[in-house]
Order: structure tokens, then C-alpha cells, then sequence
């Protein structure tokens, strides 16, 4: 079992959809797939459960709280342990673990704990480690094979929380020049927060307590949205797409780039055109878009892009999955 989280601190980039889709072909495929909504905006969530079922799951007065704040709820009172992991059943080889909007109340207290844990308080571990044994109670009882995290676009401590918890990073990226930014902050500071948690976890005193391991290695990245013109990305996104491989490399890997690692790609897990109006029927539908069919609207040529998608994503999970068992090996 492998905990990814899909993260980059550019938004906008198509992180959400692209999570929500991999979830759905990877169990098409057979895999049994565990999705934790850890983004306080609580996007994924949202696509995944219609909006009288959020409805009932936000109900500030409903005491039947089955988000991720029901078993946070006790840390935050100051009265024990998580509770329950929530699981939604989205299909019959896919789970939810629901996002809450008021997540982000939750920050604070990450924050304090984290430099609390400096302190051998016991309490501190078990806050900074709560997200990652909700993960982990909730991939036991369902017995899933993959794990995937979504997050925010930031530096937070939610997500420092999150990103401890996975054992790798998928990084969405655009070709453009905000997302070149981001994998220049994105790789020092996945650094910094692997080597800080290493220092806390030699400072653990409660030796029962699980704790993740804080690997957090970089699987690869995804370029979404890239213009298509003849089966080559046009002029404009090209410029950025040049540049990915050796930012990836340097700023992420930690790898000095050889000359012409431009061309490179073996860091590059997939490349993902914009569907256009396949996104809007398919939100509509609530089903991912290679899953549309003509009751839905996807007649004529949408049809065919249909099928290419659903080609598009099975080549992404199966090199997502081959990059896994190449890291299981080595």
C-alpha cells in the first residue's frame, strides 16, 4: 500500500480534477483506492458527493458529523485521541474520507504542535501525526491499495501535516512561468519539512504511537492543460514545458541538470490536453469524462474525446503504478 499526495503550490492547475479522475481509473482497474479530502476548501469533496449529501455533511447542527473533522474533533477539544476514520462509499472500489471547510481552524494547532514536538510532548506527536493515522485507520478497515492525498496550494501547516503522511508527491504542473515558480519553492521546502520531521521523530517519547515515516519522495510530475496544435504543444506553452525537466531536476530532485536534460522526460508521468466542455458535463453528471456516454451528452465528436481521454488517463495511472514498483525495488 502507497500513500501519494498531489501537491503543488500554484493553484489553478487542475490538481483537484486530476486526483479525481486518477481515482476512478485506478479503480476500473481493480485497485481498491482511498481518497482523503485534506483541502480546507474541500473541492474534491464536493465533486465526488452531491450537493444535498454536503448539505447534510456541513450541517453545523446535524451531531452526526462524518467529515474529517469528526475524528479531529476530540484533539481539538482537548479530550483524547482521533476518533473513527468517516468513510464515504463514492464506488464499489473507492472511499472517501470528506473534507470540512472548517479544516482550516485546525491549522493553529498544527502549528503549535509541531514546535511542541521539539519538547518530547507527547501530545504534540499526536496531533502532528493525527491526518496520517486517520489515513492509516481508514486504509485498514477498507484494505486499499493506494492512498491518495489531495491538498491545498501551499505551504501551510495542514499540508506539512498531509505531506508527512505520504510515502510520495505527484506535482501537477502548467507550462507556464507561476508553475516553474512553484517547483522551485516546492523542492527546498519538501527538504526542510523531511529533515524536520526526522529531528522530531528521535524525539518521540511515546514509543506505541504510529508515526509516519515523512518520505514524501518526488514520484514525477503531470503537465495538465497544455494546448494541443497538431499533436505538439503550440508556441506559447512550449517555452515553459522546455524548462520543467531541469527545474524538476534541480529544484525538486536536488539533481544538478546535464546539458540538453530539456529534452529529458523520464521524470514526466503524463501529459494532459484541457477537455473544454467535456469538464462542465461531466461535473454535471458527476461522473469523471471518460465515463460519459450520450445520456449524458457526449454525442458526436465528443465521443472520440471521450475515448481519448479515457486512453490518456489509463496511461498516466499505469506509469504512476510502474513508477511505484520501481521505487518499491529500489
Amino acid at each position: 500500500m502507497s500513500t501519494i499526495a498531489f501537491f503543488n503550490n500554484k493553484g489553478g492547475v487542475g490538481k483537484t480534477t486530476l486526483l479525481y479522475h486518477l481515482s476512478w481509473m485506478f479503480a476500473e482497474m481493480g485497485k481498491r483506492v482511498l481518497v482523503a479530502d485534506f483541502d480546507p476548501q474541500a473541492n474534491l469533496t464536493s465533486m465526488f458527493l452531491t450537493e444535498s449529501v454536503l448539505e447534510q455533511l456541513w450541517d453545523p447542527d446535524d451531531e452526526q458529523d462524518e467529515s474529517v473533522m469528526a475524528p479531529l474533533n476530540p484533539i481539538i477539544r482537548g479530550l483524547g485521541d482521533i476518533g473513527p476514520t468517516p468513510l464515504k462509499e463514492i464506488a464499489a472500489n473507492i472511499r472517501l474520507i470528506p473534507g470540512d471547510l472548517s479544516l482550516s481552524n485546525f491549522e493553529m494547532s498544527l502549528s503549535e504542535s509541531w514546535a511542541k514536538c521539539l519538547d518530547r510532548q507527547e501530545p504534540a506527536f499526536r496531533t502532528t501525526s493525527s491526518l496520517y493515522r486517520i489515513i492509516r485507520n481508514g486504509a485498514k478497515s477498507f484494505d486499499a491499495d493506494l492512498n491518495m492525498i489531495d491538498v491545498g496550494p501551499n505551504f501551510g501547516a495542514i499540508n506539512r501535516a498531509a505531506l508527512i503522511s505520504a510515502d510520495f508527491v505527484v506535482v501537477p504542473v502548467a507550462p507556464d512561468l507561476f508553475s516553474i515558480q512553484g517547483l522551485r519553492n516546492l523542492g527546498p521546502t519538501l527538504k526542510k519539512w523531511r529533515e524536520e520531521w526526522q529531528t522530531r521523530l528521535q524525539l518521540n517519547p511515546a514509543n506505541d504511537l504510529p508515526l509516519p515515516v515523512g518520505r514524501m519522495h518526488p514520484l514525477g510530475y503531470v503537465v495538465l492543460q497544455f494546448g494541443i496544435r497538431d499533436s505538439r504543444p503550440v508556441a506559447a506553452y512550449d517555452k515553459w514545458a522546455k524548462r520543467i525537466p531541469s527545474t524538476f531536476l534541480e529544484k525538486v530532485l536536488g539533481t544538478v541538470p546535464d546539458e540538453g536534460v530539456s529534452s529529458d522526460q523520464s521524470n514526466c508521468l503524463g501529459l494532459l490536453k484541457h477537455y473544454r466542455s467535456l469538464m462542465p458535463m461531466a461535473m454535471e453528471a458527476r461522473k469523471p469524462i471518460f465515463q460519459l456516454k450520450a445520456s449524458d451528452g457526449a454525442i458526436g465528436a465528443h465521443t472520440y474525446s471521450v475515448d481519448d481521454c479515457r486512453k490518456d488517463f489509463r496511461r498516466l495511472a499505469n506509469q504512476i503504478l510502474q513508477a511505484l514498483n520501481s521505487q518499491e525495488q529500489s
